[in-house]
């Protein structure tokens, strides 16, 4: 952070907040209204504390690679020539005067993070390649999916409005790892963007040049980002549509027979899309998820996470499906309910435990509460979408990382729907017993 961070980064805060305050009566009802600035504001927050933990506690690290060993290398290249800031900011690392730019950027050839590099050159254009500047930028997207997917499940539940916000707005490690200069707060973004897409034009038949236009670009950057979020994502979402859909046939009868068909469309769908999800990368093909999962746990577990002390092994994987499936159960609990208190070695490890305690907590509750109404819960499509999306990508994320924390910026795009999973089925289980008692 420099002096450019102190003449800028106020500039924008107000420019945003002014911004928000003009809009907010458009995207905003009566009883959503008083969520709006408070999850701006911790989304900001949360951003520039990503920036403050980087630079005095870890000293360096992504954040840092992302943006000045990275867009502002790029903006630098944009002031000094327009055309070679222009080139290399499509990846053409060929350019005649390029390598002297190309040279200082780590992250250059690596697709997935040049397309952060990418998003965050076009914000220092605005923001004078401030950092914080450009952070706060970052939260605002951040803040945009998480909107975006809030008004998704408000809008099919909106008398659960409260615990839909906490569960989208302010559990901290997505506040956290989910606004500052991050993969992680594009691909939470992208998520919360496809999901009300989807909704929008697939469940509530509203259909948008503009909403055809976010799904697409939003899509591509998870594609080209974290393939494995799409992997998990989309197929769960494609059944949901359908189910969702099935559940509004009146006719029970007609509900019955079509169920089966749905099925098979659907689960094709799921799959199909999997396949082509995979096929422009051998790594994350079916055949090869196993030997990929393996490779990036004992990589993360033993070598690029090895230096801050926060690993963990869930068995033996030898690159086959088998051994990565005997350890699903081991793999989900790791992702939501872990680190334990026991196994905290630094602060940010404490916060994540305390955070995981809860979620078990909530869980034991709900299930006591629901006894035997849990499994009527489960016939709603949304309550099986949420826990359907959570549990695999629990599984994925928890069975490929080995390390505590990597694995708190990965998990966070299901965090929210597993919550989500866990308000509907008490309120469903409730309504259930009143209806059975009355």
């Amino acid at each position: 952070m420099e002096l450019r961070d102190l003449i800028v980064t106020p500039l924008i805060l107000a420019g945003v907040l002014l911004f928000a305050f003009l809009i907010r009566p458009s995207v905003t009802d009566q009883i959503t209204r008083k969520y709006f600035f408070p999850a701006l504001v911790l989304r900001i927050a949360g951003a520039l504390a990503v920036g403050l933990i980087y630079q005095f506690y870890y000293t360096g690290g992504d954040t840092f690679n992302y943006h000045t060993n990275g867009s502002r290398i790029l903006w630098e290249a944009f002031v000094q020539s327009p055309y070679i800031g222009f080139k290399l900011f499509f990846g053409d690392q060929n350019v005649a005067g390029g390598y002297a730019f190309v040279s200082k950027m780590p992250f250059f050839t690596d697709p997935s993070s040049f397309a952060v590099i990418q998003l965050a050159a076009f914000f220092d254009l605005f923001t004078f390649s401030s950092y914080s500047g450009t952070a706060i930028l970052f939260a605002v997207l951040g803040f945009i999916g998480s909107w975006m997917m809030f008004q998704t499940f408000y809008d099919l539940y909106p008398h659960l409005h409260k615990w839909l916000a906490w569960s989208i707005f302010f559990i901290p490690s997505v506040l956290f790892w989910g606004s500052g200069i991050l993969k992680d707060t594009i691909t939470f973004a992208c998520v919360g963007i496809t999901l009300y897409c989807t909704y929008a034009l697939f469940i509530k038949k509203r259909f948008k040049v503009v909403t055809i236009v976010l799904i697409l670009a939003s899509t591509l950057l998870l594609y080209k980002i974290k393939i494995y979020i799409l992997l998990t994502f989309v197929p769960a979402m494609i059944l949901w549509v359908f189910f969702e859909n099935l559940s509004k046939i009146r006719n029970r009868i007609t509900r019955v027979f079509a169920a089966p068909l749905v099925i098979l469309v659907a689960g094709s769908l799921a799959v199909f899309a999997a396949l082509k999800a995979g096929e422009d990368n051998p790594k994350y093909a079916l055949n090869k998820l196993a030997e990929t999962a393996q490779v990036t746990a004992y990589d993360i577990r033993y070598w690029t996470g090895r230096a801050g002390g926060s690993g963990y092994s869930l068995g033996e994987l030898d690159g086959t499906f088998n051994s990565m499936v005997k350890l699903a159960p081991q793999a989900i609990v790791v992702s939501l309910f872990r680190p334990f208190i026991w196994e905290v070695n630094n602060p940010l490890m404490f916060i994540s435990a305390i955070e995981a305690f809860l979620f078990l907590f909530f869980l034991i509750i709900v299930m006591m509460r629901s006894n035997f109404f849990f499994l009527k819960a489960l016939s709603n499509p949304t309550v099986v979408f949420c826990l359907g999306f959570s549990l695999i990508f629990a599984f994925a994320v928890g069975v490929s990382t080995y390390n505590f924390g990597t694995l708190v910026r990965y998990k966070i795009p299901m965090l929210p729907f597993f919550i989500i999973a866990l308000v509907l089925i008490d309120d469903l289980s409730r309504q259930e017993r009143i209806k059975r008692l009355g």
